[in-house]
């Protein structure tokens, strides 16, 4: 194979051509640094290796996948977008296609093809080049013909990115072919010159392949994305099928671990994975975004643009962004050190997140304002009504803070149980972080420093993810979160992720201990269902019921109706549904009394079929018992008593939190006990469900679940708990019969007091 000498000049990395692309700091219309902009991009790169066009058994292209391909690939170039094709597979499918001829001329020529040893010489690649180029062209033009794009053949060589005059005219036939919606398929001319090119990839590494090819294409024209199609699903920690090897789907150089090894190049390629990192890497610091994937799945292209998490996206270390992997195992890390932190400096933390909580309100306010112009049209009332901040609640919010900083100083490895095993060996239970928190929320800002709060209070790491809605409040409010933790050296403990995908992507790792979603009722879903296996602590609705009983006060019952309802419709444990004892249609005229009450607060009133057969009225019949509003509007049915009222709260529910309104003590003690939800008032508003008013501080959420933790969840909820065993050389096998015997005995919680 030929090679240009090592003393020849470095090729330049672009050409200037100021009419063909829009003017930026790199020359990119813009840069892509998530999957959440890939269906942005306009110019796109696509490569495709010769192991996904080929066949496995030596005769010929794979025609499913080509197909496959072809039609993902028209779907980009007639949406629009300029797309150029990069494709291997002419060699390889040379070779398949000569391999009978070699062998017939073998046995007529066997001095000729054989070597000294007797091993059979292969086809020499420039021959199989010049055969199977002319097979795979004809299939490309055959199926790109059946979607109407019109394809080009362009054939490179060495010279026409080493000479000036060449690289020029290159770079004029493929814009023009752009220009006129022509899809340009790029190879190497194999059949008259080995491609081989020095290059300063990653200190000056040899690039003969397409994959760098690619990349020089990439950068020629300034493509915005560059998708290198192999047969492997992306950059792997190990070979492919390695113990412990995993999937990458973030991988950024600056930060990328140390522990990743590559496997052998491709069989019937001439790259390999390391030589496709090494042209991603090389784009990348060029400013084209790449995704390494596998094309032999379905779907593949279409997914990735669309911004599926599929194969492993290259991003770049700027401005201190890091990996997805790194900003979690900061997080652990920084949990660890938070949790050997003494309680009283976990607690001064937690001070000093309320005090500049105060002191940057109008920081927080302006970037808060941002915010809600930017969703003005975007939210509906209830979201918009999560996403204001007032300076009512963010004094709220420090007072909470000031409350859990006093309560939590000895709450992290508090003994909640010793047991004397037998003489000189005993037992402790004592409380611990979970480990790794991780938080996403919606519009509702608030929950930042209430979640922060808690993570430090229980010595947890902690990685947020908020709703781009409050994407400047959240800022804000992260960097007092940061001030505060940097006071005690632990500002690591808490990190705060921008996109969905990484979010996803920290999951995946394995890291995280357990994951807590706070928002609508699709968020929650959502999240449990890419939790691949880590628990989820939330719930995904908040139907909230009141049952006004026929013994109740009705004064008391109005009044905690309207502040159940309307004193914040957008909230959770806000009331959804009023359910009313049958005997109150005609008692007290309670009914007129109550619908005028809601109405004059603007409540729009829905009835459950039982109240339209009794009576009839101007409201709407509601289409479901089982609705949050989540704004001003609600719904009243009638029920004949309170096992009807259990019943309907039990089957229409959503076990978050109900009241009854009554003075009959014995009514309410069967409500009390039978309603199967987290939270069970008696004569109080369903709004009392909430970690603050609870004496919590603050609350990470509210959990309707059965296991761990129920209710609003504090800071409690956020420990679990270890065994410590103290012993003096003691083994198992000494107890027995005939040996030790244990005693069990529960001792005292405080060491000082004596058994």
């Amino acid at each position: 194979m030929s090679a240009t000498s090592t003393q020849d000049k470095p090729i330049a990395t672009s050409i200037s051509e100021p009419d063909c692309i829009s003017p930026s700091k790199n020359g990119h219309k813009f840069t892509i640094s998530s999957r959440s902009e890939i269906p942005n991009a306009r110019r796109i790169v696509v490569k495709v290796g010769s192991a996904v066009l080929t066949r496995d058994d030596d005769f010929g292209l794979a025609l499913g996948r080509v197909a496959s391909l072809v039609e993902q690939v028209a779907n980009l170039q007639n949406g629009g977008r300029e797309v150029i094709l990069v494709s291997s597979g002419a060699v390889a499918l040379g070779k398949q296609l000569l391999a009978p001829k070699r062998d017939l001329s073998v046995k007529h020529s066997p001095k000729r093809y054989h070597g000294l040893n007797g091993n059979k010489i292969q086809v020499d690649p420039r021959t199989a080049a010049a055969v199977g180029q002319l097979d795979l062209m004809y299939t490309y033009k055959s199926m790109f013909a059946q979607y109407g794009v019109q394809i080009a053949q362009v054939l490179l060589t060495q010279q026409n990115f080493a000479d000036a005059s060449a690289r020029k005219l290159f770079f004029e036939t493929i814009s023009e072919l752009l220009a006129l919606n022509v899809l340009p398929i790029v190879n190497t001319n194999d059949a008259v010159e080995a491609f081989q090119i020095y290059n300063e990839l990653e200190g000056g590494i040899t690039v003969n392949d397409n994959d760098s090819l690619a990349a020089l294409v990439s950068n020629e024209f300034q493509a915005d994305l560059m998708i290198l199609i192999s047969n492997v699903d992306g950059v792997l920690t190990g070979p492919p099928g390695t113990f412990g090897s995993r999937l990458l789907h973030t991988y950024c150089p600056d930060t990328i671990q140390e522990g990743v090894k590559f496997g052998e190049k491709s069989a019937v390629g001439c790259g390999g994975m390391q030589s496709k990192v090494s042209a991603a890497i090389w784009a990348l610091n060029n400013g084209t975004a790449v995704i390494i994937c596998n094309g032999s799945k379905q779907g593949t292209l279409n997914g990735i643009m669309t911004g599926k998490r599929i194969g492993t996206l290259f991003t770049a270390h700027v401005n201190g962004t890091r990996s997805s992997e790194a900003i979690a195992e900061l997080a652990k890390e920084g949990g660890r050190r938070l949790a050997n932190l003494d309680g009283a400096t976990r607690s001064e933390i937690i001070k000093r997140i309320g005090e500049l909580l105060i002191t940057r309100k109008t920081d927080i306010m302006t970037g808060n304002n941002r915010d809600l112009e930017n969703a003005k049209e975007k939210l509906g009332s209830a979201e918009y009504d999560r996403l204001k901040l007032t300076d009512a609640k963010i004094t709220s919010l420090a007072a909470g803070l000031e409350q859990m900083a006093r309560d939590s100083v000895d709450i992290l490895g508090r003994t909640v149980k010793r047991t004397l095993l037998a003489n000189g060996l005993e037992l402790q239970q004592v409380k611990v972080p979970i480990g790794l928190l991780m938080v996403i929320f919606e519009a509702r800002p608030d929950c930042l420093p209430q979640i922060a709060a808690l993570s430090i209070a229980s010595g947890n790491g902690l990685v947020l993810k908020g709703g781009k809605e409050a994407v400047h409040t959240n800022n804000a409010l992260m960097s007092i979160v940061s001030e505060a933790l940097l006071t005690q050296g632990v500002q690591n403990a808490i990190q705060m992720v921008v996109s969905r995908e990484d979010a996803n992507e920290i999951i995946g790792l394995g890291m995280v201990d357990l994951i807590i979603p706070r928002g609508s009722s699709a968020l929650v879903k959502s999240v449990t269902a890419q939790a691949q296996g880590v628990p989820v602590l939330g719930h995904a609705e908040g139907i909230c019921h009141i049952y006004v009983d026929t013994d109740a006060n009705l004064d008391k019952a109005l009044h905690t109706v309207k502040d159940a309802k309307c004193s914040y419709p957008a909230a959770c444990n806000a009331v959804e549904t009023i359910l009313i004892h049958k005997e109150l249609l005609s008692k007290g005229n309670f009914l007129t009394r109550l619908s005028d009450l809601l109405m004059s607060n603007n409540v729009e009133i829905y009835v459950g079929p039982n109240l339209h057969k009794e009576m009839p009225s101007k409201f709407p019949v509601a289409k479901t018992l089982k609705t949050e509003y989540s704004r001003l509007a609600c719904t009243i049915e009638v029920v004949s008593d309170v096992s009807e009222a259990i019943s309907h709260i039990n089957s229409f529910g959503s076990s978050h939190t109900e009241a009854i309104i009554t003075e009959n003590e014995e009514a309410a003690n069967e409500f009390l006990k039978r309603v199967d939800s987290a939270c069970v008032f008696h004569n109080a508003s369903t709004r009392f469900a909430d970690g603050y008013r609870f004496g919590l501080g603050a609350e990470v959420g509210i959990s309707t679940g059965r296991i761990h933790a129920r209710g609003p969840v504090g800071v409690e909820g956020l420990l679990t708990t270890k065994w410590i065993l103290h012993g003096q050389g003691d083994a198992a096998s000494d107890f027995g019969p005939g040996g030790k015997s244990y005693k069990h005995v529960q001792l005292p919680l405080d060491p000082q007091i004596p058994i």
